[in-house]
C-alpha cells in the first residue's frame, strides 16, 4: 500500500521508511511537521492519488503538543474514508477520544513500543487500511481511567470487568479464566453488553463497537 508518513525525529523516519518499505508498502510522500502532514497529504489528494494509509505521530512541530493528532482530525474532516494511524509513545487524550470515535471507522492508535513486534504492527496497518479499527490496550485503559458519565453507566461492576477485558483483545475463554467464570456466564455477560449498548445481533464487529461506544460517551 502507499502511506503518508509524519515523524518529526529524523532518525525515526528513515526507520520507519526502511521498516515499511520492507514490508513491501510504498511511502507516498514524508512529513515533519503537522503543517507539512496537512499540505502533503492535499498535494497528494489533489493529484488524485491520496494515500492508502496515513501514519502519523502525535507529538510533532509547531507546537509539541498533539498537533500530530489535531492534523489527522483535519485530514479526517476534509476526508471522511480516508484511513489513519497514530502512532505514538505517548498516551493523548481529548483529540485521542475525538480520533478513536469517529464513526466511519478506518482509525488505529498503537504506542510505538507496538511497532517492536513487526508481525503485531503489519497486521495493524493492513485493518486500518481495510476499514477497521485498532486500539492499542494501554490507551483504551488510560482513556477508560478518565471517562465521565455515559451509556455504560447502565453496566454491572462485572460487566464493566468483562468490557476492559475485551477492550485488551481477550476471548470469552480468555475472560473466564481471568475471572473465574464458566464460559457461559461469560456469554450472557458479553450478551448483556451488547444489549445494554444498543448493539443488536447484526452488528458487526460488536466488541470494537462496544469499546468505541464508551469513548464516544467519554466526550461529552
Amino acid at each position: 500500500m502507499r502511506l503518508l508518513l509524519a515523524e518529526d525525529s529524523a532518525l525515526l523516519r528513515e526507520a520507519l521508511v526502511a521498516l515499511l518499505e520492507r514490508l513491501g508498502h510504498t511511502i507516498a510522500a514524508t512529513a515533519a511537521t503537522a503543517p507539512g502532514l496537512v499540505d502533503a497529504y492535499g498535494r497528494l489528494a489533489d493529484a488524485g492519488e491520496p494515500p492508502d494509509l496515513v501514519l502519523t505521530d502525535v507529538r510533532m512541530p509547531p507546537d509539541g503538543g498533539d498537533d500530530g493528532l489535531r492534523a489527522a482530525l483535519e485530514i479526517r474532516t476534509a476526508a471522511p474514508a480516508q484511513p489513519v494511524m497514530v502512532l505514538s509513545q505517548y498516551l493523548a487524550d481529548t483529540y485521542a477520544r475525538e480520533l478513536l470515535t469517529l464513526r466511519e471507522g478506518a482509525i488505529g492508535y498503537l504506542l510505538k513500543d507496538r511497532v517492536n513486534r513487526v508481525r503485531d504492527f503489519a497486521a495493524a496497518l493492513e485493518t486500518v487500511a481495510s476499514g477497521g479499527t485498532v486500539i492499542d490496550p494501554d490507551v483504551v485503559h488510560h482513556l477508560l481511567s478518565g471517562s465521565r458519565p455515559g451509556p455504560l453507566d447502565r453496566l454491572t461492576p462485572r460487566e464493566r470487568e468483562v468490557l476492559a477485558l475485551m477492550a485488551d483483545g481477550q476471548s470469552n475463554t480468555d475472560i473466564a479464566t481471568t475471572l473465574t467464570l464458566t464460559d457461559a456466564a461469560v456469554s450472557k455477560h458479553v450478551g448483556n453488553v451488547f444489549a445494554k449498548l444498543g448493539l443488536g445481533p447484526v452488528e458487526e464487529n460488536r466488541r470494537v463497537r462496544a469499546v468505541l461506544t464508551y469513548l464516544q460517551a467519554a466526550r461529552h
